[in-house]
């Protein structure tokens, strides 16, 4: 079941993509924490800021999946100077398509907040966090494109590297910001969201000087893209990136619908989701593998090859996830007092923590294929499947289960579980069908 080669293979490219995930959450923990001095108006502001931010960027994180199957690909041919073509098509999307929209973003930002919350102190101290944090979206573009690249041609170390730099800078950032160190002006929240966008483009600016370090034989800013390379790359960045803008609203549902169950659900809810973020990524992260590994198969030429290196990825992923679910499943009091002090919110969160370390395996082995599928080009199938169960499965019956017919949190969780299996369910049974071998780039 494990070949040792292709083991070695699979955690080569998957253990630094899971090093920069976690650092990424740890990230978002320190900002929290620091943000969390200023008091509470500031950590809702900030809160609802992020979420803008996420939605607003979500779009151009496709470029990521775009780039890595057309560089896969690439390199499987062995058409290694052509690997960093698809790169400069996206910094050239990444430019186009952000620089105005953040300048747009940011100077409606007031119109946003007021949408989303009537707490005037809020609002004010949210509105500038965001316009300020939104500038950063081009930063976002290029960094995500360069993780495409580099992690198609098995350079995932340095998608690491960048990550652990833009996290020191910006936490110190907000050292100096936030609370008006080394002469400067105390910023607040404000200064929060200056220091990630400045960490965000010095990271960009690393990521071109390894740029031209790894990828300068490749093309990077060499060769031009041309329009077939530059449809290729929409025509799966476009999909990728609209199913990762609808799982953040779908989220903003999930959130109304738990809130109609009360107070106490919601506040476990946030606990139990952030808990699954991060839970989940180990699988995402070697379903990010997969996705390199069958991209350069099938470039090689060798389509069954592809096929067996989805499987194999699936089963390292399902004993790394096998291993959390156990301790979620076994200790739900332990994980979830870490955060949750109110003993009815932890014991509200409590069943649904054990469904969902039951569950997690499956989850786990549906991140893997849809990651395959989208390296086999299969963008517009995986969209289609994650968006019809989210929207048309999870979000209505969730409100049925919950809300309606009364079995609140409990309720749902199941329902999430279940679409969760039925996910891994289908996109295991589309990889299996082999019809993305057909598919040419």
């Amino acid at each position: 079941m494990f070949d040792p080669t292709r083991t070695r293979r699979i955690l080569s490219l998957g253990l630094p993509v899971v090093a920069g995930m976690v650092s990424q959450n740890v990230l978002n923990l320190v900002d929290t924490a620091m943000v969390g001095t200023l008091g509470d108006i500031a950590l809702a502001a900030v809160g609802i800021g992020s979420f803008l931010n996420f939605m607003s960027v979500a779009f151009i994180q496709g470029l990521s999946s775009g780039v890595q199957t057309i560089a896969a690909r690439r390199k499987g041919e062995e058409r290694l100077h052509e690997v960093a073509i698809p790169l400069n098509g996206a910094l050239v999307v990444a430019f186009v398509v952000c620089i105005p929209l953040s300048m747009l973003l940011s100077g409606g930002s007031a119109t946003l907040f007021g949408w989303l919350t009537e707490d005037v102190a809020v609002r004010e101290v949210g509105t500038s966090y965001f316009a300020v944090r939104v500038l950063g979206m081009t930063a976002i573009g290029i960094n995500f494109s360069f993780r495409g690249f580099f992690n198609g041609v098995d350079l995932t170390r340095i998608y690491m590297r960048v990550l652990m730099v833009m996290h020191a800078i910006n936490i110190f950032l907000n050292w100096v910001f936030i609370f008006g160190n080394l002469g400067s002006p105390v910023m607040g929240a404000t200064g929060a969201g200056l220091a990630s966008v400045i960490a965000l483009y010095i990271g960009s600016l690393y990521y071109v000087f390894l740029g031209f370090k790894h990828g300068r034989d490749k093309g990077f800013l060499k060769r031009r893209c041309d329009r077939q390379t530059l449809a290729q790359l929409l025509r799966l960045s476009v999909p990728n990136g609209l199913q990762i803008f609808l799982f953040a609203t779908g989220l903003v549902v999930l959130f109304w619908i738990i809130g109609l169950v009360g107070t106490l659900a919601t506040a476990a809810a946030n606990v139990l989701v952030n808990v699954m973020l991060v839970a989940i990524l180990p699988g995402v992260a070697f379903g990010i593998a997969a996705m390199s590994l069958v991209g350069q198969a099938i470039g090689r030429g060798e389509p069954d090859d592809a096929y067996r290196w989805a499987w194999d990825v699936s089963r390292i992923a399902m004993m790394t996830l096998a291993v959390l679910g156990a301790v979620m499943a076994l200790f739900p009091g332990a994980v979830l007092g870490i955060f949750l002090h109110n003993p009815e919110t932890l014991e509200l969160a409590r069943v649904p923590l054990i469904i969902f370390g039951l569950g997690i395996v499956f989850d786990g082995v549906g991140s893997v294929m849809m990651q395959a599928l989208l390296g086999a080009g299969a963008a517009l199938p995986v969209m289609a499947v994650s968006v019809v169960l989210q929207w048309g499965v999870f979000l209505p019956f969730a409100y049925w289960v919950g809300p309606t017919l009364g079995y609140g949190l409990t309720g749902i969780w199941i329902v999430q579980t279940l679409y969760r299996c039925l996910q891994a369910l289908v996109f295991g049974t589309l990889w299996k069908r082999k019809r993305w071998m057909a598919l040419k780039l």
